[in-house]
């Protein structure tokens, strides 16, 4: 049994997916932190990167979006003939375009985000427009027509393709049928590429009202993601514990009521709904960087800058002979393997990713690990490529990222420690006070000095350091007083002088 729990709160809005009982895909999107991903706007350029081909776009967002050269020809070219402005970009054919000479500061542009603004960075845009809707996405400034790949069917796929062909659309514009449109009918695909193509025509209408940047087209918020979504992985019931949503999504889901037979219940009980079905404990667990796997093994999270690992460990697996040692690998491999794609879309981990499984002699072992790890990826709604699996049990992949992942969500970085996990220990700091006494005592000429620290380095230097701190201060005739100060960072310390209690910088 498939369920759909819907959670909302006052300061944000929370989807799980459960497959009988157990969480495989979430979703949380904060109040004041609102999804931009899809969304359309009329950008102004404000900054030209030569060295990198790629400008920096003012959508009035705040932060600046990021375009990159590939995208930028493609959307001039549309804006030319769509307003009759003298056209530059078949000048630009036969030779590689600069980015100066595409862009020009002040010029406005039509741009759609791509992927979240995470952190300092901007939001990643691209002029390679898409409107999706339930059925179909349109492609405004792309004559292609297509067929989603998850349709399989030959029939299916040849029915599919003579309905775009009978279209009647601009000639330049290009349509792709999504997943959902094999049991659609051909007049409710007709139906709904009108309505797209009108949409479209109103955010050109936004474009030339507008003189600043500005938003023209936004994308539908998580409540109709998770309808959709339900909808999409025919989902068996979708749970609501709030009652204007739960009619929002009896509103949303009508019109497509004859394509799944879906439950929609408002639930009633006190209980929080999120810990009536254990979704709190999963995300607790997957706020860990540590995950044991039902044989005893482990899997270890970890974060770059560049990427995110993921180590396979044997753990707490119990011994076995050693003719059998290579299928527990094995076996652990496979739960990882299994596990791996599970907490990818819980955490929404994105960009590249290295997984480090188990050693495994056998290259057909390593074989049937890697295809459980496709097989386990395939249902991802995040576009994903695994490579193969290298001699030293090495799979790279990458996952689509258009949001920040659920940590980024949850936490921000320790102002101590700047997300490193780590303090210098009380023998660096001691070894530091020690340096900075003698710079005092003999570069300085100071000899009445007042140490103050936080409590723990007090009660260690106590403990250890400070009889021998204090025989060195006495041959320099320096006099030390000790204090602690439990408002202090444990590596913190301070110098003053005992006389006037002026600190030493």
């Amino acid at each position: 049994m498939q369920e759909l729990l819907l959670n909302i709160e006052p300061k944000q809005t929370r989807f799980a997916l459960l497959k009988n009982g157990k969480v495989f895909d979430l979703a949380v999107e904060r109040k004041k932190e609102r999804q931009t991903t899809g969304n359309i706007y009329k950008g102004k350029v404000s900054n030209i990167l030569q060295n990198i081909q790629s400008a920096f776009i003012d959508i009035g967002e705040g932060e600046n979006g990021f375009i990159h050269l590939s995208d930028i020809l493609e959307n001039t070219r549309k804006l030319e003939e769509m307003f009759e402005i003298d056209s530059k970009a078949e000048e630009y054919e036969e030779e590689a375009p600069k980015i100066d000479q595409l862009l020009q500061p002040d010029q406005f542009v039509i741009v759609q985000v791509v992927k979240e603004p995470i952190g300092t960075k901007g939001a990643r845009l691209t002029s390679k427009i898409s409107l999706p809707g339930r059925y179909l996405v349109l492609l405004p400034n792309s004559p292609h027509r297509g067929v989603s790949k998850r349709i399989e069917h030959k029939n299916t796929r040849d029915r599919l393709k003579r309905t775009l062909r009978s279209m009647d659309l601009p000639h330049d514009m290009g349509l792709i049928c999504r997943t959902a449109s094999q049991y659609v009918p051909a007049d409710t695909l007709i139906i709904e590429a009108q309505e797209l193509l009108t949409t479209w025509q109103g955010i050109i209408e936004k474009y030339k009202e507008n003189s600043s940047p500005s938003l023209l087209y936004e994308e539908s918020d998580i409540i109709k993601k998770a309808v959709l979504t339900a909808l999409d992985k025919r989902v068996d019931r979708i749970l609501v514990d709030d009652y204007q949503v739960y009619q929002q999504c009896r509103k949303l889901w009508t019109p497509y009521a004859n394509e799944h037979s879906l439950r929609i219940e408002y639930y009633r009980d006190k209980f929080p709904i999120f810990e009536r079905f254990g979704v709190e404990r999963e995300l607790e667990k997957s706020l860990r960087r540590k995950i044991w796997l039902p044989s005893g093994g482990y899997l270890f999270f970890d974060q770059t800058e560049a990427m995110h690992t993921i180590d396979v460990n044997s753990g707490r697996s119990k011994n076995v002979e050693s003719g059998d040692l290579e299928e527990t690998l094995v076996r652990i491999n496979l739960e990882a393997a299994e596990e791996i794609a599970r907490q990818l879309k819980i955490r929404n981990i994105g960009g590249l990713i290295i997984c480090d499984f188990i050693d495994m002699r056998s290259r057909k072992n390593q074989r049937r690990v890697l295809e459980h790890l496709k097989e386990s990826m395939r249902d991802d709604s995040a576009k994903c490529t695994i490579l193969g699996m290298s001699e030293f049990g090495l799979v790279e992949m990458t996952r689509q990222r258009s949001r920040g992942t659920l940590l980024q969500t949850v936490f921000t970085f320790c102002p101590y420690c700047q997300g490193t996990g780590m303090i210098k220990t009380h023998e660096s700091v001691v070894i530091e006070i020690e340096r900075d006494l003698k710079r005092l005592i003999l570069c300085e000429e100071h000899y009445a000095i007042k140490i103050v620290t936080h409590p723990e380095t007090y009660k260690h230097i106590q403990r250890t350091d400070r009889d021998q701190i204090n025989k060195m201060a006495e041959s320099l005739n320096a006099k030390i007083e000790w204090k602690s100060d439990d408002t202090y960072h444990l590596n913190e310390y301070h110098l003053f002088s005992s006389i006037n209690d002026h600190e030493f910088i």
